[in-house]
């Protein structure tokens, strides 16, 4: 690979990159259309309003075509490199990672070009990894492992506030990481063991198709940290019907009903005070949205959420369960919680029999909450025994610690293939390995 942007997934991400830049520009002036056609009928209060939000659309729109076409020059002219990485700040529109150099001496401290909503979908954790891409002096791309997705990052003003961000993440043990595998690039590392008191190159001798539990066992050690205060728990669904269980009610997409209803009589009870002529067009234009909406979440609702809630307490329910190891790890994509399962009997070099992505239980501020405390440990699986690729459930669901956890994705079987190893490596980017 010559540059960047011949990772596959890296040239699909900018692509949907630019699309929806486009969409925000072209929204945007839909919207300025629709305030001139209101300001055209007479109205008068919503009409500034609704002008603002188009205006504002089609800025942010056109500087994420800007930003497009920055990254675009940027990874077609460099490399991908891995770095450790730790997030710094609390701002909503500027965040901060620090990036160690690939020598190890030097770090990077940069400042993020994106809002905090998309800089969650690649936000570092414990031990975590970024890719990037640029120059640090002048600015560049950063990714999380796996090429996607993309936001833009430039160094960091004000030699005392870097030395501050610096300090911050040196005290979270930004120095002391092992150095990750580099994902393009020669490789100029060799790998020896050693035999009767002499070095063994193992170049050109087979290897593991992959992670083992060992490797994803210490990555999620490293990954670990306190969940906070224990979720109040929810009804047992052995017991109860699905509907009474907390957890999916969310997975059938009730609250989002709820909201729509509260947002419909709101906009009822707006219109039965008798608004000022000039915002009745407006205030038709918002019934209609949230009766849209409302309709939508209904249908999804009875359509994909419901029979998808019921699938999964059929699964909960299944026995006998089926005990697993489990390696719990975090998705670099978007941070969302991840089951790797081994057998019960198996060394440290065991390769996984499965994953399990899983919704997070806690709330949108805190949504590791109500995850196991250890990051290993055994799961009782219930519902594999019934699974089958076309079969009666698509779902399996863990029990740890006397209750479940609700599977964000069908459980996926490992078929020892490239594409699961990678999944794995993302999961868990490989280290260096140093000669002795």
């Amino acid at each position: 690979m010559t540059c960047a942007l011949d990772v596959e997934e890296t040239a699909a991400e900018l692509g949907r990159y630019r699309r929806r830049a486009e969409r925000l520009v072209v929204g945007g002036g839909v919207t300025v259309a629709l305030a001139v056609g209101l300001g055209a009928l007479g109205a008068s209060g919503p009409v500034l309003t609704v002008l603002a939000l188009g205006i504002v659309a089609m800025g942010a729109g056109a500087g994420s075509l800007v930003l497009a076409r920055r990254m675009r020059r940027t990874l077609g002219a460099g490399v991908w490199s891995a770095h450790p990485a730790v997030a710094v700040g609390q701002s909503r529109y500027a965040t901060s990672v620090v990036l160690r150099s690939p020598g190890g001496a030097e770090t990077w401290p940069l400042t993020v070009i994106a809002t905090r909503e998309r800089y969650e979908l690649l936000r570092p954790g414990p031990d975590g990894v970024l890719w990037w891409c640029g120059d640090p002096r002048a600015g560049g791309v950063l990714a999380a492992p796996g090429g996607g997705p993309l936001i833009w990052a430039k160094p960091m003003r004000g030699a005392r506030v870097r030395r501050r961000i610096v300090a911050h993440a040196e005290a979270e043990g930004l120095m002391r990481r092992a150095a990750p595998k580099q994902p393009q690039g020669p490789v100029d590392v060799t790998e020896h063991i050693t035999v009767d008191g002499l070095p063994v190159r193992l170049d050109g001798l087979p290897r593991a198709a992959g992670p083992a539990y060992a490797d994803l066992a210490a990555h999620a050690r490293r990954q670990a940290a306190p969940q906070g205060k224990a979720l109040r728990p929810e009804a047992d669904v052995r017991r109860v019907a699905w509907w009474r269980v907390r957890g999916l009610r969310r997975v059938a997409g009730v609250p989002r009903v709820l909201i729509a209803l509260a947002f419909c009589a709101a906009v009822g009870a707006a219109a039965l005070t008798g608004p000022p002529k000039g915002d009745v067009p407006m205030l038709y234009g918002i019934g209609l949205l949230v009766l849209g909406a409302l309709a939508h979440s209904c249908h999804r609702m009875l359509v994909a959420g419901g029979p998808t809630a019921r699938l999964m307490a059929r699964a909960a329910s299944a026995a006998p369960p089926t005990p697993r190891r489990y390696v719990l790890l975090y998705d670099p994509h978007g941070g969302g919680p991840v089951l790797v399962l081994f057998p019960v009997h198996g060394g440290p070099y065991v390769q996984p029999e499965g994953l399990l992505p899983l919704i997070p239980p806690g709330p949108p501020k805190r949504p590791r909450r109500g995850l196991p405390a250890r990051p290993v440990g055994t799961a009782w699986l219930h519902g594999l025994r019934d699974f089958a690729p076309g079969g009666r459930t698509p779902f399996v669901v863990p029990w740890i610690d006397g209750r479940p956890l609700w599977p964000a994705e069908p459980y996926r079987k490992s078929d020892g293939g490239p594409e699961f190893t990678a999944l794995l490596e993302r999961l868990a980017p490989p280290l260096e390995t140093r000669v002795p």
